[in-house]
């Protein structure tokens, strides 16, 4: 069945930016507005007017600039923090200076900050400081003194800059630190199916082998060796696995990026579970259904299946080929249950677990693995001397059904 790649992209940062460039164009109006409100009280107001037409201009036009971190640029940020400071110190200039010793805003007045955040959510506390300190440097220029208001104005600026650079920062490193996460767990979901299906054929195969192998002797019994040495190196494969390193952007403040391969959709509907689970009835296996359809979801009815079968298997290899095995079907309003038993002598206490620690991961993934992935569970009992019981119940609603609801 094909695979598709779903790519996602993790950005804290994005919102960030489309706050900035309204914070820019308000803070521009705002500007505009100020001076109009008070263009009887400066000494020059031609100078004020064409610096206004030279930030209105800039403001809208860069607006593209601001949209994200691959278009806000290194050029693009001196230029924007030059228009600032350019507008600071231009300031003497336009207005009277009765207004500027009184505490009146700059020609760019709180427009200011918003070139400095732009630093800091580009590049982070430091690249925020920098900026806020020319800025820093040119107010003090600008009021020839440092009075309270503005050493107060400039070290709010200078504060919240680096405090939203240090929070962009960390935010970068919780995105990568996620991202890593979720590519560990879709590498170790990959992981495990491609272990169900290596313990459904190839060990089965290879562990036959073996067997076969010591009976017959000769080249045989060599030939059985070599299976047995590949099937303990094909164990170790499977039960170990490498996780491949998690894909970040080019550029980092574009946020983490996490590519999940994934099983399509099936659109096919339901399946009849009882026509996958015919096969196995034998003379050894008895199967014992409902008389009506057992419908359950493609991906769903092929797994839970494929449980069944590894629990034959598991049968026939630890019981013998003449062990007797009963399957039930039981058809329950919101799961179905498959019951697996049979006559053998039973699983001595412990046992599993020293065979998943050897390796032997055939309960372990090709039956428990598969119904944990389904949202369903797996249950095995077994006494000595009475044989084992497998109880594997799957919901009939899968997860990914119950998600595209929930998102609906």
């Amino acid at each position: 069945m094909a695979r598709r790649e779903r790519v996602m992209r993790m950005s804290v940062e994005q919102p960030l930016w489309r706050a900035l460039a309204g914070y820019r164009v308000l803070t521009m109006l705002y500007a505009v507005g100020f001076f109009a409100t008070a263009y009887d009280g400066f000494d020059r107001p031609w100078v004020a007017v064409a610096y206004y037409c030279v930030l209105f201009v800039w403001t809208v036009a860069t607006l593209p600039k601001v949209a994200n971190a691959a278009s806000c640029t290194k050029r693009f940020l001196a230029a924007d923090l030059t228009i600032a400071l350019t507008g600071i110190l231009l300031t003497p200039f336009a207005d009277a200076h009765e207004r500027i010793q009184s505490g009146g805003p700059t020609l760019p007045s709180i427009w200011t900050a918003g070139s400095v955040l732009a630093f800091a959510i580009k590049g982070g506390w430091r690249w925020a400081a920098a900026a806020s300190t020319a800025v820093a440097v040119a107010n003090l220029i600008e009021r020839g003194s440092p009075a309270r208001d503005t050493v107060h104005n400039v070290v709010l600026v200078w504060v919240a800059s680096i405090a939203i650079g240090y929070v962009v920062e960390v935010a970068r490193a919780s995105e990568r630190t996620l991202a890593r996460a979720l590519e560990i767990e879709a590498a170790t979901r990959e992981r495990e199916r491609l272990a169900r299906d290596i313990h459904d054929s190839v060990l089965q195969v290879l562990a036959m082998v073996q067997r076969r192998g010591a009976v017959l002797g000769g080249e045989a019994a060599a030939l059985g060796r070599m299976a047995g040495e590949q099937e303990v190196a094909l164990r170790t494969l499977v039960s170990g696995g490498l996780v491949p390193v998690s894909r970040v952007s080019e550029d980092a403040a574009e946020g983490a990026v996490v590519r999940a391969v994934e099983e399509p959709d099936d659109s096919t509907g339901p399946v009849d579970l009882r026509a996958l689970l015919a096969p196995f009835a034998s003379a050894r296996v008895n199967l014992a259904d409902p008389g009506a359809a057992v419908p359950l979801p493609p991906a769903a009815a092929r797994e839970l299946a494929a449980a069944v079968g590894a629990a034959l298997d598991n049968v026939r290899e630890h019981v013998g080929e003449d062990a007797r095995a009963w399957i039930l079907v039981e058809d329950e309003p919101d799961e179905v249950i498959v019951t697996v038993r049979d006559d053998g002598p039973g699983i001595p206490e412990g046992r599993l677990a020293q065979a998943e620690g050897e390796g032997r991961l055939g309960v372990a993934l090709s039956i428990r693995g598969r119904l944990r992935d389904l949202g369903g569970s797996a249950e095995l009992i077994s006494v000595p001397g009475q044989g084992t019981e497998v109880e594997l119940k799957v919901p009939k609603e899968s997860k990914s059904s119950r998600g595209k609801a929930d998102r609906r």
